[in-house]
């Protein structure tokens, strides 16, 4: 007896065996079979649940190998900015969500992009003060990097003109005044954040399960959620409730690295549903931002080439975690964007592969966004994940040369170098930074086009990869990352069903074709979690 049965497919299986398969049978929570439709159905006899799938594509469940997914569930009901392409729309849905919420509630949030206003310029709490007299405002830059606080706001957290700059942060200041803009970046940005209400542990289940929702509208069955060890509680009362209908696998911050050592934990830790991965760790900012690091200056501004994160304060302090995180067992994710960020982090990881010896340890870049033709090999050399997120390509690619010129644009996100140098690619969104969405991912890492459409052959075009190599990204080669090919990944008997149905082939269609593709059925554990009606 088989609990569910999919007939009549076209499957892609990710298994080199047998690539492509018609049908497939689920018992409990795993593949009992796959083959063809006559062979599943002798099975399907007495099933609880079949499905003719009319010739619909399924692939395995995507694994989202980059998200702040409880963050995401909280966005999902927040302001939200990203819309915004002037500064009259800007202080408009400000003005209107201070309405909404009523004097003394806190404005956060919002995902803005100034790259979108025009003429593109950074916002400033002058723009909103009017419009926010009784509501502390603080909205983050899409990128996660900068934040706007208004004059509320940094009257709470005691932000003037005189106060320190963090290491790792920078306050912008008006050159006239010496008066803080309200724009505060990385580091900076916690002098504001640590004044924001936390929500309560009610509000943070709320929160996951809207994330879950979205995820299953979108084919997502694997998530890597980089947060800290808060999520975890958070995620692991829902499984202890069964209602998670992703699998969880939780980052928490480098800075813990001497309690997970001492607690003995080898990555990764957990059941199938939940599991703490390992160590999530910054060296810089981001493009956007302006904090991205890099050897030489940006073209649009010459006094600054980035700036490290705080982590890497004091000097040395995160070669020091690498070499307690590598001893331990414990798997590394570390952010890397401009080109000296991901070179100094590649000296660190060899340094400790050196000291420490062999072992499969799978580590990370998360981004490894611009980098240098000498440290692509270095990639493959050291047997390093590259995290990508491919949709950052086509919303970047926009305007980043008019940043750091046309020559250090040649190898950004540079996905085939990469594979072809040995690296493993794996594909991400970052949401709530870009949508969730891995057919997104898919469309931008085959066809490069830019959102502005003025690159229709391509940014860079030749860094594209086929759908396929695509698709292993977001599913065969998520799983390796997770130490968890044996389980997931591919659509084999005994594997997790965990499974996707797509509502037009992407392996045939015009490559421009596949951002209009929607997710028609997400089948989580066995169980189908979602349904287009």
């Amino acid at each position: 007896m088989v609990d569910l049965a999919l007939l009549n497919g076209k499957i892609w299986t990710g298994d080199p065996g047998r690539p492509w398969a018609e049908a497939v049978a689920v018992r409990g929570d795993k593949i009992f079979a796959v083959g063809t439709t006559a062979e599943v159905r002798k099975l399907a006899s007495g099933a609880a649940n079949v499905v003719d799938l009319g010739g619909a594509l399924v692939l395995p469940g995507f694994i989202d190998s980059h998200t702040h997914f409880l963050a995401g569930g909280f966005a999902l009901k927040s302001i939200q900015l990203r819309a915004a392409r002037s500064r009259e729309e800007f202080v408009a849905l400000i003005a209107a969500k201070a309405r909404e919420l009523g004097k003394g509630r806190w404005v956060v949030n919002g995902d803005w992009d100034h790259q979108e206003f025009s003429p593109p310029e950074l916002p400033r709490k002058d723009w909103i003060d009017a419009v926010t007299p009784d509501n502390p405002v603080c909205v983050n830059r899409l990128d996660g990097h900068m934040i706007l606080a208004n004059s509320a706001a940094l009257k709470l957290a005691g932000v003037t003109k005189d106060t320190p700059v963090p290491p790792g942060g920078e306050i912008v200041k008006d050159p006239a005044t010496g008066e803080p803009t309200g724009i505060l970046k990385d580091m900076a940005m916690d002098l504001v954040y640590a004044k924001i209400p936390e929500p309560s542990f009610a509000e943070k289940l709320e929160a996951a399960e809207a994330s879950l929702r979205h995820a299953a509208e979108n084919g997502v069955t694997s998530v890597h959620e980089m947060a800290d060890a808060a999520s975890f509680e958070v995620f692991e009362e829902l499984a202890r409730r069964s209602r998670l209908t992703a699998r969880v696998h939780v980052y928490i911050p480098i800075t813990e690295v001497d309690t997970l050592a001492r607690l003995k934990l080898k990555s990764p830790f957990g059941s199938p549903y939940l599991k703490l991965a390992g160590l999530k760790g910054f060296v810089d900012g981001s493009l956007g931002s302006a904090t991205a690091y890099f050897f030489e200056p940006y073209t649009d501004d010459p006094g600054t080439s980035g700036l490290l994160h705080g982590q890497m304060f004091p000097e040395g302090i995160m070669e020091k975690r690498i070499m307690e995180a590598d001893r331990a067992g414990l798997q590394l994710a570390i952010h890397a964007i401009g080109d000296k960020a991901n070179s100094l982090l590649l000296d660190m990881y060899e340094k400790a592969v050196a000291a420490n010896g062999p072992r499969d340890r799978r580590w990370r870049v998360e981004h490894a966004q611009h980098l240098r033709p000498a440290d692509i090999v270095r990639f493959g050399r050291l047997g390093l994940v590259a995290s990508v997120q491919p949709y950052h390509l086509i919303d970047d690619g926009r305007w980043a040369e008019g940043k750091i010129g046309p020559e250090r644009a040649r190898t950004t996100y540079a996905f085939r170098s990469l594979r072809e140098a040995g690296a493993t690619l794996v594909f991400g969104s970052d949401w709530t930074v870009a949508p969730l969405s891995p057919v997104l991912g898919i469309y931008a890492a085959v066809t490069r086009r830019t959102l502005d459409g003025k690159k229709p052959g391509g940014w860079i075009p030749e860094e594209k990869i086929s759908v396929e190599e695509a698709v292993r990204a977001y599913t065969v080669n998520g799983a390796y990352t997770e130490f968890a090919e044996a389980a997931k990944g591919t659509i084999q008997a005994g594997k997790l069903a965990d499974m996707v149905v797509l509502d037009r082939d992407i392996f045939t269609i015009p490559p421009e074709e596949i951002a209009g593709v929607k997710v028609a059925m997400t089948v989580f554990d066995g169980k189908i979690v979602h349904r287009k009606d």
